[in-house]
């Protein structure tokens, strides 16, 4: 029950997500400063458990020098035993090589218990975000859902949660031990000999410059990405959540455009972004490859050897420092990328769990079924959807909202079963401010069918019994009865048990009465109903029309209505346009107003 126009401004961005201005506007290094305050914010709960792994991770890195150390004692044994030609100390050969397996077993004992600290600090953390989102989510206003893009939410709730995980499951340990790491093996390599040690780093300076140069602007860069991916996931999402009304009327080739022209400007993006990085990391790649490495400090080491300056162990030893170091140098860069990633998502986890709820309703309960919308103002952000708007429903009578698109009728209906809350003036229902009725006693009072009936993946039982969930199979059944729906029903494999989208797949005729079965169940004595006929073939017509005749029977109802034919005997229409009402009487009063008029037409040129 949408006014897309109302709403299409709306949609673009991730959920409640004020930090896409900042790189709209420009202003992509504030969002990415933003995106590491919320994920340290995020990541609050789990601060203890990320400081030891990263401690722990320290060490991890600071061991890997143990095993040189002692290979190089253990080489310095056999080489001296090689020149007197004796035999080595096995004592002392078998000592080493305890320290050897002592060292790799200690070492990667502490790697086993840090990355164990950090997937369980990641299980909580996954728990008390899902948590918060939960809690959120339920207490949104229901106007929110339908203004906010669905694929926006659920990249907020699924891969940006991911993405955050990854970070939190290995990113401490792996960038902490990149640090200790190569500098643990450069102090030993120095401390070995100062010139092996040079040799050791001799291609680094210039791996380091291009790094940089490659590493500029990154954060902005990932900010903007993210940027594009979330509309790529949105259209897409848009795309596939109305295929069947596309293919139905022939549109697939229009309605995809959206998506293609998101997904082409991600790649534009991608590529100008990218292209020019290749050249320099290819050139990287080259300073820190392991032949130029081993060229360079193996003739360099070979030269200082043959001056008797150091030992061929020691030249050997140091070449395998300087060819662990790069890798550990681009694990620290990796770990980087993926911080810069989590920031970008932690700031679109914090922005949907800043979606402000409805305020807290009191505990009153409404006196009647009649309704009065008194001064009524709202707005979609900068967009005014409704202008000091006021009609009076009579308890018992049916009104029909009616308008052109954007006029504001489908959010005015909202209002009125509290999707959301009036920004000025007040919604009365049976004489009591909706904003102070408690919400079960409000949707006892109202309910709704909308034109395109959400049926969730649970069984069909569950579906109609929604509003009610302690009935009974035999109030179920008269309700699917009366919504004519209940023929269909007992033709599924497991009758009401069956369960939407596995053995239950009703046409959206066949949903609708679903849907009204749902309403009837509940009995509330105030239905709002968007014209839920105006897409369907004539025969569910015939059957929706039925049902919701049987529905409408002595309740308070306002219908949005499509088609002059939703008009025919209700007790008074209100016409909408640009947000105001413009006109409210019988159908016999506003017979002659140009719209009625025009709403008429299509039905006398048949």
């Amino acid at each position: 029950m949408t006014d897309t126009d109302e709403r299409e401004d709306t949609t673009a961005s991730s959920p409640s997500d004020p930090h896409a201005d900042m790189i709209a506007a420009g202003d992509p290094r504030a969002a990415h400063l933003a995106g590491q305050r919320a994920f340290k914010e995020l990541t609050a709960p789990i601060r203890g458990s990320m400081m030891l792994s990263r401690v722990l991770g320290l060490i991890y890195g600071a061991l890997a020098v143990a095993p040189y150390v002692i290979l190089v004692q253990l080489g310095e044994v056999l080489l001296e035993a090689a020149r007197s030609g004796a035999s080595p100390d096995r004592a002392e050969v078998m000592t080493l090589l305890m320290w050897l397996t002592g060292a790799f077993g200690l070492r990667y004992g502490i790697y086993f218990i840090a990355l164990t600290v950090t997937h369980f600090a990641d299980v909580r953390f996954g728990h008390i975000v899902r948590s918060r989102m939960v809690s959120v989510l339920a207490a949104a206003p229901l106007a929110w859902f339908t203004s906010t893009n669905s694929g926006a939410v659920r990249k907020a709730i699924q891969d940006d949660t991911h993405d955050v995980h990854t970070v939190i499951a290995h990113a401490p340990v792996e960038s902490a031990a990149a640090v200790s790491a190569p500098l643990s093996l450069l102090i030993y390599a120095f401390v070995v000999d100062w010139r092996l040690g040079l040799l050791s780093i001799a291609t680094l300076p210039v791996y380091g410059l291009l790094n940089a140069w490659m590493m500029r602007g990154m954060g902005e860069k990932t900010a903007e990405m993210d940027r594009h991916l979330t509309r790529v996931s949105s259209t897409m999402v848009e795309f596939v959540s109305g295929i069947s009304v596309v293919k139905a009327f022939g549109t697939v080739g229009r309605s995809h455009e959206r998506f293609t022209r998101a997904a082409e400007d991600f790649s534009r993006f991608y590529v100008d972004w990218c292209g020019p990085l290749l050249k320099g990391s290819a050139l990287g790649q080259a300073t820190v490859s392991p032949s130029l490495i081993l060229l360079i400090s193996t003739a360099g080491g070979s030269a200082l050897a043959a001056s008797g300056i150091v030992s061929p162990v020691q030249v050997i030893t140091c070449a395998l420092i300087a060819l662990v170091i790069p890798a550990a140098i681009e694990v620290l860069g990796t770990t980087t990328w993926a911080y810069q990633i989590a920031g970008a998502a932690a700031l679109r986890i914090v922005d949907l769990l800043s979606v402000a709820p409805l305020p807290a309703e009191g505990s009153s309960v409404p006196g009647g079924a009649d309704i009065e919308i008194d001064g009524v103002s709202f707005s979609y952000g900068a967009t005014l959807a409704l202008d000091d708007v006021s009609l009076t429903i009579p308890e018992g009578s049916v009104t029909a909202l009616v308008g052109s698109s954007g006029s504001g009728k489908s959010t005015l209906a909202t209002l009125v079963a509290r999707f959301a809350d009036p920004d000025q003036g007040s919604v009365r229902i049976g004489g009591v401010d909706a904003r102070d009725i408690a919400p079960d006693a409000l949707y006892r009072h109202v309910s709704f069918v909308l034109q395109d009936p959400q049926l969730l993946d649970i069984s069909v039982r569950d579906n109609i019994a929604l509003g009610v969930p302690g009935a009974s199979d035999e109030a179920v059944w008269a309700a699917a009865g009366a919504a004519r729906i209940d023929d269909y029903l007992r033709s599924l494999p497991r009758g009401l048990g069956s369960v939407i989208g596995e053995d239950a797949h009703p046409s959206g005729g066949q949903a609708q009465r679903i849907a009204i079965a749902r309403a009837l169940l509940v009995d509330a004595p105030i239905l709002v109903l968007d014209e839920a006929t105006a897409f369907t073939d004539p025969e569910a017509e015939a059957d929706i029309q039925a049902a919701l005749t049987r529905l409408v029977q002595g309740k308070t109802v306002l219908v949005i209505a499509h088609r002059a034919a939703s008009i025919a005997g209700v007790d008074q229409i209100a016409i909408l346009d640009a947000g105001r009402i413009i006109a409210v009487g019988t159908p016999d009063e506003l017979a002659d107003h140009p719209y009625m008029r025009r709403m008429s037409a299509p039905a006398k040129g048949h």
